[in-house]
């Protein structure tokens, strides 16, 4: 990463991070201690599903082999799951000693006393915190460190563009929704454009459907209030009910969750759609001859300034129930040390959390290369890290966003409704 995108990215970190978690129900937290010295700590993550093989566990084993009294247990799983099993284990006070998370989940779970004050340990260690691109803090303390950053372009499957006669990807929402057409128009299965709004795992509010207004400039607060009944929310709201309405859709999007957004994507059932990057190794395993490229996400027409491009991160907490927070606070830092980052970054197709950390592109997939490219021109926008009980808003969005969708009432009346709401949670 060269010294100005670095700069860049420091510019962007007070809005970074979110990425995801995964605490599974009945995790012990860690064990060992005692006469060995030895401490055995639990990290739970879906990170290890979307990196090549053994990847992560490598990482895990060499940082053993320099910290000989702290053994690493990786608890693994699907994204799809993490939520509700996390916030099921802070309840329980069974949370593993260090927890992949994502940034809308931090203001909750701070709540609920789940997570250690980072900034006490960062201090007590004598850590320094000016490598770290970001921090996400609730009540002027750090409770989450962002490892990884992952944006969120449009995918487009390249055959069945062509195959729809559509000869360039689009740029903007009036070429978006042409092509969509075309590609509908193909018949059988296939459809245009896949989006995820099932209310269990409602973030295809953030990803999906707020990252339309992001990518021409538009927000969704002022003054760090809600605002969501503006021009740009309503725009973008109202580009993806016509698509909805034009049945340009995936069938079943009101109960459909990321992965199943992927899922479509990979079968060649669906033409485009925003995704992260770190689905890239997922779905070129599943479908190695899927011809498929990434492009920034098309902006209003006539739009001519930098596009806010959907981003997300892999962050690491510290359970506030772990018996060993200094040795967990150890494993942290390895993973943001300058080296073990710009590896990490690598292997998962993202870019560093540590300033002083460069991926290698040398061999990277053009995709990522592409990616890099949307990255450095935009602007990385989510505006619902740090924001009071994230998800419920992002469900409460999509409540409102469904009804209208049914006709069960206008896209005025749900935005007003979602902005209502929304009041009360700040």
């Amino acid at each position: 990463m060269s010294t100005g995108a670095r700069r860049y990215w420091r510019a962007a970190g007070a809005i970074v991070a979110i990425g995801a978690t995964i605490a599974m129900t009945g995790c012990s937290g860690s064990t060992g201690g005692g006469d060995s010295g030895k401490v055995t700590l639990e990290f739970s993550q879906w990170w290890a599903p979307e990196l090549p093989k053994g990847d992560l566990q490598a990482i895990v084993t060499d940082f053993e082999k320099s910290h000989k009294n702290i053994t690493v247990k990786l608890i693994s799983g699907p994204y799809a799951s993490t939520q509700d099993q996390t916030f099921t284990a802070a309840a329980s006070g069974t949370m593993a000693d260090i927890v992949g998370l994502d940034g809308a989940w931090v203001s909750d779970l701070h709540k609920q006393g789940a997570l250690a004050n980072l900034s006490d340990l960062i201090k007590a260690d004598g850590y320094d915190d000016s490598q770290l691109a970001s921090q996400v803090k609730e009540d002027g303390s750090t409770y989450m460190i962002p490892v990884v950053n992952f944006v969120y372009p449009m995918f487009v499957n390249n055959d069945l563009l062509k195959k729809a006669g559509v000869t360039t990807p689009p740029s903007t929402r009036t070429e978006f929704k042409a092509a969509a057409d075309k590609l509908t128009a193909l018949g059988g299965q296939t459809k245009g454009w896949v989006i995820p709004l099932s209310t269990e795992n409602p973030n295809g509010i953030q990803n999906d459907l707020m990252s339309w207004a992001w990518a021409s400039g538009g927000t969704m607060l002022k003054d760090g209030q809600p605002d969501v009944t503006n021009a740009s929310v309503k725009s973008a709201a109202a580009f993806v009910k016509s698509l909805y309405d034009a049945k340009d859709i995936t069938p079943g999007a009101l109960t459909l969750q990321e992965t199943d957004k992927v899922t479509e994507f990979t079968n060649g059932r669906v033409g485009m759609m925003i995704d992260s990057l770190s689905h890239i190794d997922t779905i070129k395993k599943a479908a190695p001859n899927l011809n498929f490229s990434v492009i920034p996400i098309p902006a209003e027409d006539g739009y001519t300034g930098k596009r806010g491009i959907p981003y997300a991160s892999w962050g690491l907490g510290v359970s506030d129930q772990s018996d060993h927070k200094t040795e967990a606070f150890e494993f942290v830092k390895y993973l943001m040390s300058t080296t073990v980052n710009s590896k990490l970054s690598t292997e998962a197709n993202a870019f560093p959390g540590n300033t002083g950390s460069t991926p290698d592109l040398s061999n990277a997939d053009a995709l990522y290369k592409d990616a890099f490219t949307i990255y450095q021109d935009g602007t990385p926008t989510n505006e619902f890290v740090g924001l009071p009980t994230a998800d419920e808003l992002m469900r409460t969005f999509d409540e409102q966003f469904q009804k209208a969708l049914a006709g069960q009432q206008t896209l005025d009346q749900a935005l007003a409704a979602t902005q209502t709401a929304w009041k009360r949670k700040f």
